[in-house]
């Protein structure tokens, strides 16, 4: 359990009653609006959203796909061993050979490549969400304290009119909170756009040069 765990229950039940007054419509001309056309959600859903996401299942997922490395590496030491024949056969084994260990594991574009990359992006997810996931502690500990979250929970008693005084301060606490969320979304836009190029499906490089041939000897052994 982090913080964002820990302040999940009193923050949701703040940002619910900001929701509800929300809901009536946000002061006109507040700096509010071009965060709610651009999130598409209010504070409230878009924190219970973000809640379900945790960093443990993305460092696991990547510690996983590393693992998946040691077998290629295996495939790749059986390639490599020398073999004791020579000949037109062997010398097309051996190009073949070649061709299917750089495709394993040599370089970015390689099977090996792609599978580190992969790794390597889960592992900025995982550290992505959990700096998001502190920052959004951060904020609903400040708006937990603040005068506005005081007159939000004024404005929702029964028989209170919110009024003009506690959508503005609904509108108060929306701000702190989407913007804190619109920061994280745009860390994860970044971050897919730079590891595509790297994450792209592999793709066999190159091709065995010539075709099969007969009439040579073939030797086996030195």
């Amino acid at each position: 359990m982090d913080a964002l765990d820990r302040l999940a229950e009193p923050g949701l039940d703040l940002l619910a009653r900001v929701d509800t007054l929300l809901a009536g419509g946000a002061p006109e001309g507040h700096r509010l609006w071009p965060l709610l056309r651009r999130m598409q959600v209010l504070p409230g859903a878009a924190v219970r959203e973000f809640l379900e996401l945790h960093p443990a299942p993305l460092a696991d997922a990547g510690h996983a796909v590393r693992r998946l490395v040691r077998g290629y590496d295996d495939a790749s030491a059986l390639l490599a061993d020398p073999v004791a024949w020579s000949g037109p056969a062997a010398a097309a084994y051996d190009e073949a050979r070649g061709a299917l260990l750089r495709h394993l594991d040599e370089g970015p574009e390689s099977l090996v490549g792609r599978l580190e990359s992969t790794a390597g992006y889960a592992d900025a997810l995982a550290d992505w969400v959990e700096g998001s996931r502190l920052a959004l502690a951060r904020a609903l500990a400040d708006v937990l304290r603040s005068a506005e979250a005081v007159t939000v929970h004024a404005a929702g008693r029964p028989g209170a009119d919110g009024g003009p005084t506690g959508a503005l301060a609904a509108a108060e606490i929306a701000v702190r909170v989407l913007g804190v969320l619109g920061v994280a979304y745009d860390g994860a836009e970044t971050l897919l756009r730079q590891w595509a190029p790297s994450l792209a499906e592999t793709t066999w490089r190159e091709r065995v040069s010539g075709g099969p041939r007969y009439g040579g000897t073939t030797r086996i052994g030195h």
